[in-house]
């Protein structure tokens, strides 16, 4: 089942003003500049593979060079690993593409197939190591033969690959700005990052985009594990913006109590480890770990007995039976 934040970032980039930012500001190459990104626009259709898994949640827009389209098929992938078979199912959705496009009859009069940038913005992690080319999953063959075998290259956006420095380089770019909120952050930097995002969609043609980044970031706070944040459902990212401004000193201010707690907690599990130390040699793992994830009231408890108790044992209760 997807997440919320996941759901929201493929509906990220099914803005035309996302997909945009995301060629322009992450594909090196000369030629897309001849764009005609204004007639940018999504095309329905489905594409189903043999095993009839629906490939609707795969991004495919297409964008006018010159007389001609050129189509965008944009695949993203939330996998926690890399997928070394990339290149070929990106060949079979692109066949896919072209089959309903015949099928549909959208072929221009000369009955040449539209040439396709397929691309995979992928946000797992570890870095992504697969071949982003189909001939690189073939053996070594013959020259004959190896002229005969399918051709397919994919371009690969590796979202978490790219420094906060150099996303910081394109500091109006939608998806670089999208980019660098999925990273690690402080909560200064959070801020400013969501200060520049709402600064950079205030004119009225991001009205959906910023929707849109409102729902997803709200669900990207709330799954951070470093500082989670609860936010009210919003619709807006100017009224996103203005809530986490209210919430951040409140939320600072929790973690610092919370790290103040912690430190004072590993504080007294130091000092009564070395009381025990000193009583009956050596610690065993598994009282290590018992005072690592004591409390408060349980450290206490512990520190009442350990100058009249005999043994470990005593003072724990019996240890764990895999120890």
């Amino acid at each position: 089942m997807a997440h919320e934040h996941d759901t929201g970032y493929k509906l990220l980039f099914s803005d035309k003003l996302m997909v945009r930012d995301l060629v322009q500001g992450f594909i090196d190459e000369p030629w897309l500049r001849q764009l005609d990104f204004d007639t940018l626009e999504r095309v329905n259709g489905q594409y189903v593979t043999e095993d009839m898994r629906n490939r609707e949640d795969d991004v495919v827009w297409r964008v006018r060079s010159g007389e001609d389209w050129l189509y965008l098929y944009l695949l993203i992938e939330f996998q926690s690993t890399d997928e070394r078979y990339m290149a070929l199912r990106m060949m079979v959705y692109v066949g896919l593409l072209y089959q309903d496009l015949i099928r549909q009859k959208q072929l221009p009069p000369d009955g040449l197939l539209p040439p396709v940038l397929p691309i995979v913005l992928y946000n797992g992690d570890p870095r992504w190591r697969s071949p982003t080319a189909l001939s690189e999953l073939l053996p070594k063959l013959p020259g004959f033969l190896a002229a005969l075998q399918p051709q397919m290259r994919y371009v690969l956006i590796d979202e978490g690959a790219y420094p906060e420095e150099v996303l910081l380089q394109q500091p109006r770019n939608l998806a670089a700005s999208i980019f660098r909120l999925e990273q690690p952050l402080t909560l200064d930097k959070v801020k400013t990052a969501v200060d520049a995002l709402e600064l950079a969609t205030r004119p009225e043609e991001y009205k959906t985009v910023r929707r849109l980044v409102a729902i997803w970031l709200r669900a990207l706070l709330k799954r951070n594990k470093k500082y989670p944040m609860l936010l009210p459902e919003l619709e807006d990212l100017q009224e996103l913006r203005v809530m986490l401004s209210q919430r951040m000193e409140q939320w600072a201010e929790g973690f610092i109590a919370q790290g103040e707690q912690k430190g004072r907690l590993e504080g007294e599990a130091r000092l009564l480890a070395r009381l025990l130390a000193r009583r009956f040699g050596e610690l065993p793992t598994w009282v290590e770990e018992r005072l690592n994830a004591a409390s408060e009231a349980q450290l206490a408890a512990w520190s009442d007995v350990v100058l009249d108790a005999r043994s470990l044992t005593e003072i724990f209760a019996e240890p764990p039976a895999s120890h």
